[in-house]
């Protein structure tokens, strides 16, 4: 039996982290429609608990069940596997006078 929900072992990926505390990792999964053969992708969102604020778009993270933390919040940062390279703001008023 394959229960890919329950699996706190297979890398997701960040795709929010503005909440304090809190990422968003979303999952695809791809798999073979049953009739037509096609593979289709399916995405599902997770919110995780990050103490540490640790995690940033684009990281590959590691989750692990836990007791209900909010509303939302089923899962914990259990590691950051793979960060991303992360690009230096520039603040609004440099790009105004670099014009």
């Amino acid at each position: 039996m394959a229960d890919t929900a329950a699996k706190p072992t297979q890398p997701r990926n960040v795709v929010s982290n503005r909440m304090n505390k809190t990422i968003v990792v979303q999952v695809i999964r791809k798999k073979a429609h049953p009739f037509y053969g096609r593979v289709v992708s399916k995405a599902k969102k997770f919110y995780a608990h990050d103490e540490k604020n640790e995690a940033h778009i684009g990281d590959v993270v590691r989750l692990e069940e836990t007791r209900p933390l909010s509303k939302l919040k089923r899962w914990r940062l259990k590691e950051v596997m793979r960060k991303t390279a992360l690009v230096p703001e520039v603040p609004a008023a440099d790009v105004e006078t670099a014009r």
